[in-house]
């Protein structure tokens, strides 16, 4: 008796513990907790277990090597755009412990060794707009929602990307919240996020019935306030907005694009967040709505297809970011609407891929890699595309969309100090392809090695 009071009080203390460092937001990308041994003698079924942080027993980590040493024939640095050739990176628990070329950093004597001399190593990529919950088919169930958002996610940590910023939660409430901690906590592998639970849309109709798992529909600059309020006592990481709806065409071709938020009301919104340590990231694609989330100072511009010079420029004066989206906004699918649309007359994909040509063009404006997947339209694990489609339209060389999808996005993330290159202290966040992914794009396809935290993930 007295043995299960102790476990149970230790139980608690852990549960305690993760409640109270769950209000605060994660500046940094999270480190692993260990697991903590369940107290006193183990008199029970199996091994000796570790205790879960909210409750119950798990089975305590595996040993892993003191040291691991990853043999790679290429590198990719990130920082500098170069690869580089013979290198050897040490990892000791979730962290690089050195990096350097053959010769000048020794294996220690015990170290595991991972032959990668015929691949290329690249820091772990990152995919600034992800959707792991798909939109629910009508009737699923929260649990059958939640297994297809498990599946999504591992997808896209198989495929390579081990960290990602999820766009709000497709009508499953603050759900991507708990799939974030769960990752942090180690109860599930899957990629660093950081999340954004429930968009905040403009509404002007009368009020409808609110329905607690989809975005919050607001009508006025207070109610916008109070719905980021509530985003951030559900703890997201990312307000997402909605300034602009859809588009359609003049008669003269011209591009239209709706208009949502009142600048006014998107101003207090965008205050409101940085108030509250939040970033925002804004939908839209073009008109009134586009420049008012640069005038009002969106952290991110989504989509962005009506961009002009002009606003690009004042993106770069006020530290702002563009997250194209590019693959899944120029699909074959675009040009069937328009076609529809328009009778053929006019396509929105020239307009769209003048903006992002001319955004890889504007120095100092950091241009992002996000793919928007979001298990329909785009489905999880296969990302590669949107690099591949970058280099092949917009101008972006490959060594740029390799920098975009690493560092670039690291930085927007405000997660450079921990991830987004291979450098000694970082977290050990590899990948690595056959090839050369700087001679061919399309080798991040074939990602055949996964590391995340010093943990190995997948290797064929």
């Amino acid at each position: 008796m007295r043995q299960v009071t102790a476990v149970l009080g230790a139980v608690l203390t852990a549960a305690l513990c993760a409640a109270l460092a769950a209000q605060v937001p994660q500046r940094e990308a999270p480190a692993t907790p260990p697991r903590s041994p369940a107290p006193g003698s183990w008199r029970l079924v199996g091994a000796h277990p570790c205790v879960a942080p909210d409750g119950g027993m798990l089975a305590c980590d595996a040993a892993s090597p003191p040291v691991r040493a990853i043999r790679a024939g290429r590198m990719f640095d990130s920082l500098s755009g170069e690869m580089l050739t013979r290198q050897v990176v040490l990892v000791q628990g979730e962290r690089i412990l050195d990096v350097g070329a053959e010769g000048r950093v020794q294996i220690p004597a015990g170290a595991q060794v991972i032959d990668l001399s015929n691949a290329t190593v690249l820091p772990g990529l990152i995919d600034a707009h992800t959707h792991m919950f798909n939109t629910p088919a009508p009737n699923m169930s929260r649990e059958r929602s939640t297994i297809i958002a498990i599946q999504n996610l591992q997808a896209d940590l198989r495929a390579g990307f081990t960290a990602a910023r999820d766009m709000t939660s497709h009508g499953n409430g603050f759900a991507d919240v708990e799939l974030r901690d769960a990752i942090n906590r180690g109860d599930l592998d899957g990629p660093r996020f950081q999340v954004s639970g429930r968009g905040i849309r403009w509404n002007a109709e009368p009020a409808a019935p609110d329905n607690p798992l989809a975005d919050v529909l607001i009508r006025s600059a207070e109610e916008g306030r109070a719905a980021v309020r509530d985003a951030v006592a559900h703890r997201v990481d990312w307000i997402k907005l909605y300034p602009g709806g859809a588009y359609s065409f003049a008669a003269n071709g011209d591009p239209q694009y709706v208009t949502t938020y009142p600048l006014s009301v998107l101003q207090a919104i965008i205050d409101e967040a940085h108030t509250n340590g939040r970033k925002t990231a804004c939908h839209v694609f073009g008109g009134d709505g586009l420049q008012f989330a640069i005038t009002a100072g969106c952290d991110t511009v989504e989509h962005g297809y009506g961009l002009t010079q002009a606003q690009l420029d004042e993106m770069v004066r006020k530290k702002l970011d563009f997250d194209p989206t590019f693959a899944r906004y120029t699909t074959p699918a675009m040009d069937d609407n328009d076609a529809k649309a328009t009778d053929g007359k006019y396509r929105i994909i020239p307009v769209f891929e003048r903006a992002v040509s001319a955004a890889v063009r504007t120095k100092s404006l950091r241009t992002m890699v996000g793919s928007g997947v979001d298990g329909s339209a785009f489905p999880h694990g296969t990302q590669a595309t949107e690099f591949e489609q970058l280099v092949a339209r917009s101008g972006m060389t490959t060594r740029q969309v390799l920098q975009a999808g690493t560092i670039v996005n690291a930085r927007v993330m405000g997660w450079d100090g921990q991830i987004g290159s291979i450098t000694k202290g970082k977290f050990a966040d590899l990948v690595a392809v056959p090839g050369d992914p700087i001679a061919d794009i399309t080798q991040l396809r074939h990602v055949s090695f996964v590391m995340k935290g010093g943990k190995i993930v997948k290797r064929d």
